[in-house]
Formats: structure tokens, C-alpha cells, sequence
């Protein structure tokens, strides 16, 4: 940095007053620089917004009530060390506070796990209607990570049970602490496994998995940001489908008979419809935004496979 631009930070530290004054400092200086959104907001002046709350223990819904009021100089100086760590770092926001929201619950998050931003928030919020159409008793989120997906969906269905699995045990104890954090311990587990080998011959009504799908050329060309990710959450060979192959032939075993499976495969849909031209997969249209979900029934795979 800059004596200019460390100048420019000390002048904002001692005349900046109301939490407005410090949010357009810091979407100014995150707009002005090459950082990169994506892991939860998607532009500066909501980022500036996520790591001020995070620093006032703050929900969103709160923001407009708060906007206006003066800020401590403990509490400016944390939240600029934030705004400037972003910046100079590249590290995703949730990273850097050690905590990301999904489907309007707050998880904790580490650079074990992937930040959350699925589109199966959506599918939680709505219970995976249309396609599902009762209640499950057993679910299991396969490559759980902070175990985000899962938690919502136990807390969507509260009288169903749920496995949460990763092969990565960092994952696992993450999932763990979510667990706790959501006091969710009576009826949801995390269980370290690669796929389903640690889960016997469980079979679920539901299952929903979040796996790694980015293809070598999308992992090559990623911002920055993403590299502070586990690799092992991302990357999934040259086509981005090497877990997605494995999942789609050993998921009718741990399928009730009725049973759906959604997974998200991304940017990789494409090369999974060429893979598997005669698989009567259907793809599932966002209101909010995303894509490369898809929803298969147990029949349906057990036919094909």
C-alpha cells in the first residue's frame, strides 16, 4: 500500500461516522480495486453491507434501522481492516468473519469447506415441490461441506432424520459444529465417507448433493477467490463429472424405492447430457437465479443403470 492510500484509510478511520458513511468507504475502495463477487453477494455494495453487520452481530433485516447510526471507533476500525483485507487478501468476505448465510440461516465456515451459494436454497424454501410430494423420513447431503444444505433441509422437514457425508474430515467436524450451532444433534449426523461407503446399506427418501463439478478449464481460469476454496470441493476432472459418474451408478442402491435424487453439476450440465444422452434427467428452472440442477427418481436410474 501506498503512503497516498494509507493516507486515504487514516482519514476514513477518524472522520467517517455513521455505519452509511462506512459502508460507501468501503463499496468505493472494493469497486475501485480487481476483487471479485460470488460468495454471497455479487457486488461491492452489499459486501460492504455483509462485513459491517458482521462486525455489529447484526441481521440484515436490521440494516435500514441501523443505517444512520454512529459507529464506534473500535467498531469502524474492524470493519476497515475488513474492507482493506478483502481487498489487499482476495479472500471470499464469509472467510475473513468465519461465517456465510444460506436459505436465511447463518453457518459457520472455514477455508475447509466451500462457501455457500447453491441454488438449492430455492429448492428448500419450496420443499422440493413439485417432485417431491411427501414427506421424507431419511436424507442424506452427500459432500456436505459446512453441512449448510443439509441443516436447511433437516430444519424444512423437521420430523425427518439426515446424514450429512463428506470425504474430507475437516468437512465433517465443520458440519459437526453447524450441527451443534443449529442444535440439530437429536436427528442429523456427519459421517466421513467417499460417497456411500461408510453408510452400509442406508437407503434415503431424499437425496441431495452439492459435489465437485468445475471442469480443469473453468478450475484453471477462476478469480483468485476461488483458490482460497478446497480444490477437493471443486475440481472433478477434465470434464467436471468424474463424481457425478460414480454417484449415478451406485445412487439406485441407496435409494428408496421412491426416492429422488437432486444434484447440482454447474457449468458441467452440458457435458452430462452428452454423457448420458438416453438418461431422462430433468433440469430444474430457477427463480432466483442458478443452474445445472437436476432431479432423476430411483426407478428411473435403476432402469438406466
Amino acid at each position: 500500500m501506498t503512503a497516498k492510500s494509507e493516507d486515504v484509510w487514516q482519514e476514513a478511520s477518524e472522520q467517517l461516522i455513521s455505519a452509511r458513511d462506512v459502508i460507501r468507504f468501503g463499496a468505493t475502495q472494493m469497486a475501485q480495486s480487481d476483487i471479485y463477487f460470488g460468495h454471497g453477494t455479487d457486488n461491492a455494495w452489499d459486501e460492504a453491507i455483509f462485513l459491517l453487520l458482521e462486525v455489529l452481530q447484526l441481521p440484515w433485516s436490521l440494516l435500514d434501522s441501523i443505517i444512520d447510526a454512529r459507529l464506534t471507533q473500535s467498531e469502524r476500525d474492524q470493519v476497515l481492516n475488513l474492507y482493506l483485507r478483502r481487498i489487499h487478501e482476495r479472500k471470499p468476505a464469509p472467510y475473513l468473519v468465519g461465517r456465510a448465510w444460506f436459505a436465511e440461516l447463518p453457518f459457520l465456515v472455514n477455508e475447509h469447506v466451500l462457501v455457500p451459494r447453491s441454488p438449492f436454497a430455492e429448492l428448500i424454501e419450496k420443499q422440493f415441490s413439485p417432485w417431491l410430494t411427501k414427506n421424507p423420513g431419511r436424507i442424506l447431503d452427500l459432500c456436505t461441506g459446512s453441512g449448510c444444505i443439509g441443516i436447511a433441509t433437516a430444519l424444512a422437514f423437521p420430523e425427518s432424520t439426515v446424514d450429512l457425508s463428506d470425504i474430507s474430515a475437516h468437512a465433517v467436524d465443520t458440519a459437526w459444529q453447524n450441527i451443534d450451532y443449529h442444535q440439530v444433534d437429536d436427528r442429523v449426523r456427519a459421517v466421513e465417507s467417499d460417497l456411500f461407503s461408510a453408510l452400509d446399506d442406508q437407503r434415503y427418501d431424499l437425496i441431495i448433493t452439492n459435489p465437485p463439478y468445475v471442469d480443469k478449464e473453468d478450475l484453471d481460469s477462476m478469480p483468485k477467490e476461488y483458490h482460497h476454496e478446497p480444490e477437493i470441493a471443486l475440481a472433478s476432472g477434465e470434464d467436471g463429472l468424474n463424481f457425478t459418474r460414480r454417484l449415478l451408478t451406485e445412487a439406485k442402491k441407496h435409494l428408496a424405492e421412491d426416492g429422488l435424487l437432486f444434484c447440482e453439476v454447474g457449468n458441467s450440465w452440458w457435458a452430462l447430457d452428452e454423457a448420458f444422452p438416453d438418461l431422462n434427467l430433468t433440469w430444474i428452472e430457477f427463480e432466483n437465479g442458478g443452474h445445472g440442477v437436476f432431479v432423476i427418481d430411483a426407478k428411473t436410474l435403476a432402469q438406466h443403470f
